[in-house]
């Protein structure tokens, strides 16, 4: 392994240094985080521990980047 792969690994077992939100909280706040990245804004300020469990969480952040990417192409 890799001192990238191990850093990764380790990350995922200790979890984020900061606040993280829950899944639901991920949920309410979603709309409005994606919302503050479109627009330039530092969205993680806006939304503290959103990047934190968009990063731990695959079903988040898939629903992220489907968002994002849909409210991105116009719509």
């Amino acid at each position: 392994m890799t001192r990238h792969q191990d850093d990764k690994v380790l990350r995922a077992l200790l979890g984020p240094e900061g606040p993280e939100l829950s899944c639901e909280q991920c949920f309410e706040q979603l709309d409005r985080y994606v919302e503050l990245e479109l627009a330039g804004c530092n969205a993680d300020e806006g939304i503290p521990g959103m990047r934190a469990h968009l990063e731990g969480c695959p079903a988040c952040h898939d629903d992220h980047a489907s968002l994002r990417a849909f409210l991105s192409s116009g719509h």
